[in-house]
Parts: structure tokens; C-alpha cells; sequence
């Protein structure tokens, strides 16, 4: 890695908190590369070589079985992915790919393990990474088992509207309709209905565009629910 990129990545907040000395040790076997889209990373089922770190761009985490396959969760910046999988030394239950051209730190495995052994506030970073982790799964689950699919597309339009709406209520998507759909545990034709079923409730449809005219018609819908939809805790 070049000395150049190392303050970036000390600023992390998984390595933020460790002892000088092991936080070189980490990063003269680690990687600092740059993606272009489209490229799978990583392989369900093969061993767990890397902990990933997504510092620009985004990672899709996927699998298939029975000839589907179906998003299980989009990684952006700051985000691990295989934190779990690296920690056990065992193999990966998802595949990933960039969706856009991206940033990822890389480190080898073995030198993730040697480091959680050694320096105590690296561990707790991990811990703290992994409780948040493992809360936001429980989240997208409860989404999955305790709303109907127009109520799950609702809830993140608005999360949506949220973190990329303008003083219009326009944004983009972020990602296009099939990622989307599969995200939500949905198949395309059901989007689609349930974006028709969302215009009397204030949401206009153009393609990736979206615009939000009826907030507050659109959250009495939604129902949205902090115990669900807030990220950050």
C-alpha cells in the first residue's frame, strides 16, 4: 500500500483505535486497489481469503441456489463484507461484485486473526462491527417478515427520499430496478405493481427517477418504524 493512502485508512473507524505498531503490521500485507464495475469479487463457498473494506464505490452481496439468484444486501462506504467468514476461517456464504467502480481495502485473513489476538481495541472495533452488522440484518428481516410489499418499497423511498431527495422531493435510484426488486425480496413484475399502487400516494415514476409529491401521504402509508428503518442504531 502507498504511504499516501495510509492516513485514509487510519481514519477508519474499525482502525482508529489500534497500537501504531500493529496497525503497520496490518497494512504491509494489505492491499489498497480500485475495481471497475461489474467485477466479481469473491465466490460463495470458496474459503475466506481477504476482509474487504469498501471505501469508494459499491459492493453487491449475492447467491444462488436452484438457478435464482437474489441481492441480499448493497455494501457502501465505510463497509465490511466476509467480516464473519474471516474471523471463523471459513468459507463465504455470499458472492460479491462491484456496482460501480470502486475503492476496497484488502487484508489478508490470517493477519486479521493475528491482530484481534494482539491488540485489544482492535477487538472491540470488530465486535462493534460485527453488533452492527448482525442489527441491520435483524432489521431487513423483520422489514421482510412484517411488511406487505408495497409498505417495504414505501419505507425505502422514503429512506431514499431521505438521503438524496432535493427541495423537490426528486432523486435518483440508486440502483436499477432488478437489484432493486431482488433487494426487496421481490420479483420486477411485483415492483412494478407496487409502484403503481404508490401513485395515489404522491410517488411519480420516470424510469431511475423518482419524485416524492405527498411526504406526508406517503409516511401515513408506510408506517415507517425506527426499530426498522433507523440505520444507525
Amino acid at each position: 500500500m502507498r504511504p499516501s493512502d495510509l492516513p485514509q485508512v487510519r481514519s477508519l473507524r474499525l482502525f482508529e483505535s489500534m497500537d501504531d505498531s500493529h496497525f503497520a503490521e496490518l497494512m504491509q500485507a494489505s492491499y489498497l486497489q480500485t475495481f471497475p464495475a461489474q467485477l466479481e469479487l469473491i465466490h460463495e463457498g470458496e474459503t475466506a481469503d481477504f476482509l474487504y473494506v469498501v471505501i469508494e464505490g459499491c459492493v453487491e452481496l449475492f447467491a444462488k441456489s436452484n438457478g435464482r439468484e437474489a441481492t441480499m444486501a448493497m455494501v457502501h462506504p465505510i463497509g465490511t463484507f466476509i467480516l464473519a467468514a474471516v474471523l471463523r476461517d471459513a468459507i463465504y456464504l455470499m458472492s460479491a461484485r462491484t456496482v460501480a467502480r470502486s475503492k476496497l481495502l484488502l487484508i489478508p485473513a490470517q493477519n486479521v486473526r493475528d491482530a484481534l489476538e494482539k491488540d485489544g481495541l482492535f477487538a472491540q472495533a470488530i465486535i462493534s462491527e460485527l453488533s452492527g452488522c448482525y442489527r441491520g440484518v435483524v432489521k431487513e428481516y423483520k422489514s421482510l417478515k412484517l411488511r406487505t410489499s408495497v409498505e417495504q418499497l414505501a419505507n425505502r423511498l422514503l429512506r431514499y427520499h431521505k438521503e438524496r431527495g432535493d427541495s423537490d422531493g426528486a432523486f435518483e435510484l440508486p440502483y436499477d430496478k432488478k437489484t432493486l426488486a431482488s433487494l426487496l425480496g421481490m420479483t420486477p413484475e411485483n415492483l412494478s405493481r407496487s409502484f403503481n399502487t404508490l401513485k395515489p400516494y404522491g410517488v411519480e415514476v420516470n424510469g431511475a427517477q423518482v419524485r416524492v409529491t405527498d411526504l406526508k401521504a406517503l409516511e401515513t402509508l408506510a408506517k415507517p418504524n425506527p426499530l426498522i428503518d433507523e440505520r444507525a442504531n
